[in-house]
């Protein structure tokens, strides 16, 4: 993989901190102006590293494609629901106007919108179980949300859909 374009920019405010942060196709380095060429080097080195860590652990390998998908559907199954969700089908759809994902029981298959493809994976996982869970029981009552809440960033998970609904002016809520 190619190095990414590097723009280093000094700071006489900046004390101690280095940071980093991508911007289109260039990464920038946050750097105090005190610093060494040396430095400079060692931590433009040290902040593509973190950068890269950072990225691989935010994109789900169940993003890829509906039998990635698929594939973490029984992964999930197997962990929090007994392995008893075993749906038919899984795969992406174009955006929903009113929902992340749905599910028809009777059929055994989910759907799950492609807005969610760049949504951390703890949050597709939890979007994941929800839609299994449904497999089990079709309506959202107190059986349904025990089995869900043994996902344990439920709740988390539920902030952060609300909040990304909410700041692109969606006006997605939870089914």
């Amino acid at each position: 993989m190619a190095e990414p374009r590097v723009e280093v920019r000094r700071s006489s405010r900046r004390r101690r901190m280095v940071s980093a942060y991508r911007e289109g196709d260039t990464v920038v380095v946050l750097l105090p102006a005190r610093m060494t060429k040396g430095e400079e080097k060692h931590w433009v080195a040290e902040m593509l590293s973190r950068l890269q860590r950072s990225e691989t652990r935010r994109k789900s390998p169940a993003r890829t494609s509906d039998e990635a998908l698929m594939a973490r559907c029984a992964e999930l199954s197997a962990r929090y629901l007994d392995s008893l969700a075993d749906p038919v089908s899984v795969r992406w759809v174009p955006p929903m106007r009113t929902r992340w994902a749905s599910c028809t029981p009777s059929e055994g298959t989910i759907r799950v919108s492609e807005r969610l493809r760049d949504v951390p994976p703890w949050v597709l996982d939890y979007v994941l179980v929800h839609e299994l869970a449904h497999l089990l029981v079709p309506g959202h009552g107190k059986d349904f949300w025990e089995w869900v809440h043994r996902y344990q960033k439920t709740e988390r998970a539920m902030g952060y859909l609300e909040g990304l609904s909410a700041a692109a002016g969606l006006g997605i809520t939870e089914d």
